[in-house]
């Protein structure tokens, strides 16, 4: 494999850019390498710089749930930009896309856009405090909710790969109103959130953690969080920047039958563009400004480009079988790579829940940020690698997880799945 050139704009960016990247867990140090430079991807592959070619199981980290450059987003974006690329005032595109986020997650009664799913996150906090008049945020250890202040306390992703503690920058005055408890934990759960004497405002959740791997919630955590977060008047958030029109077109809260008061969403309902949005209950989001006294704003949001290709993506996603297909062909993948785990080695666990999965290399069950952080990243340095020497693109992370999208073919898993056996016969035992 190739990688001169990718070496060369390696080097030159790092002279003109922190790290030579604009994402820290892309430098890839975790897995014992230097990144590879993408020059185009279509459909469920990639080419760098150098001409190789892989097959894409990252999809820009999750929103690329149609594959790369799919034909009618491809249409919308090229339409809207010829209209014009940013008006910094309404258009229609915004309210059609508005409507059809609404229609696929009746909770939403209404919803904002924005231009991230960090200025979503942070944005839906601000708003719980001025709605409840509290001020504690409950997270979960693992959960990552963008690099908000706030959220930087026992986050996932990057902070896990790069073995961050936390960040400076960030003052204690801030972070003290944000308290991080164990995911999938019922009795830390109850205990925490009965506390009077913590004022909380909010709970924050992935309702499937993607960003410490992938774990799954126990049905008995989401429901005692929704049970307890209503009786108590607590504003519950479900963060689906990863899970929402991935899980299904409902996302997680269609998925677990549990409707939030709060949802985040992400750059998925922008095509991959870049967009976010933050939405709930009626009269929680009437009081953001013009409407009421919160105020958060965005020269960006609702973006032409960004709302047609949403609307384009929505439009494939929503056709009949669109998400029955992408779950069997998921199925089995998944299936197949647990065969290959009984054989394996090494002690390999794959979580998987729909199109979204991550295999940890450890022992016994991970449910929580403990047991994943079990997982040997040496390991999985090695196996990611070999991975990319075979033409396998996966995250330069433990702690992600890895996506299929209706653009890979059986031909296309079948080799992924050749090649992670190939992959764990040679890792260290």
């Amino acid at each position: 494999m190739k990688t001169e050139r990718s070496a060369e704009l390696f080097a030159q960016a790092q002279r003109s850019i922190p790290g030579g990247v604009n994402s820290p867990v892309r430098a890839c140090r975790s897995v014992g390498c230097d990144p590879l430079f993408v020059a185009s991807a279509a459909g469920c592959r990639l080419v760098d710089v150098d001409g190789n070619t892989f097959i894409d199981f990252v999809g820009s980290w999750g929103p690329m749930i149609l594959g790369h450059a799919h034909p009618e987003v491809v249409a919308a974006i090229c339409e809207a930009a010829a209209a014009g690329t940013s008006f910094g005032a309404p258009c229609a595109l915004e309210v059609a896309l508005a409507e059809r986020v609404r229609s696929a997650m009746p909770s939403l009664e209404k919803l904002r856009f924005v231009n991230s799913g960090t200025e979503a996150t942070m944005s839906a906090v601000r708003l719980a405090r001025g709605y409840t008049g509290r001020r504690m945020v409950i997270k979960f250890d693992g959960c990552y909710h963008g690099h908000a202040d706030s959220f930087l306390v026992k986050a996932g992703s990057g902070l896990i790969t790069l073995g961050i503690p936390g960040s400076p920058g960030v003052p204690g005055d801030i972070v003290k109103n944000t308290l991080s408890i164990p995911y999938n934990d019922v009795e830390v759960l109850e205990q925490t959130l009965r506390d009077e004497k913590l004022d909380i405002a909010c709970v924050i959740v992935e309702p499937v953690a993607g960003n410490m791997g992938v774990v799954i919630p126990d049905p008995a955590f989401l429901r005692t969080l929704r049970r307890l977060t209503a009786e108590l008047g607590i504003v519950l958030i479900f963060d689906e920047v990863i899970t929402g029109f991935r899980l299904a077109a409902g996302g997680a809260q269609e998925r677990f039958g549990i409707e939030a008061d709060m949802t985040c969403l992400g750059k998925i309902i922008g095509g991959g563009l870049p967009v976010g949005a933050y939405g709930g209950k009626r009269e929680i989001m009437d009081m953001i400004a013009p409407e009421g006294p919160v105020y958060q704003a965005g020269t960006l949001s609702g973006n032409p480009l960004a709302m047609a290709a949403g609307l384009a993506m929505l439009d494939v996603v929503g056709r009949p079988g669109f998400y029955e297909e992408l779950e069997e062909k998921s199925a089995w993948f998944g299936e197949e790579l647990e065969q290959i785990i009984a054989r394996s080695p090494v002690p390999v666990v794959v979580n998987r829940i729909g199109s979204m999965m991550t295999c940890f290399f450890s022992e016994g069950p991970v449910t929580d940020f403990t047991s994943a952080m079990r997982a040997d990243t040496e390991r999985y340095g090695q196996h990611y690698r070999q991975m990319l020497a075979q033409g396998i693109w996966l995250a330069p992370s433990q702690f992600e997880a890895a996506f299929i999208s209706s653009a890979h073919q059986r031909n296309d898993l079948e080799k992924a799945l050749t090649m992670t056996e190939a992959s764990f016969k040679k890792l260290m035992v």
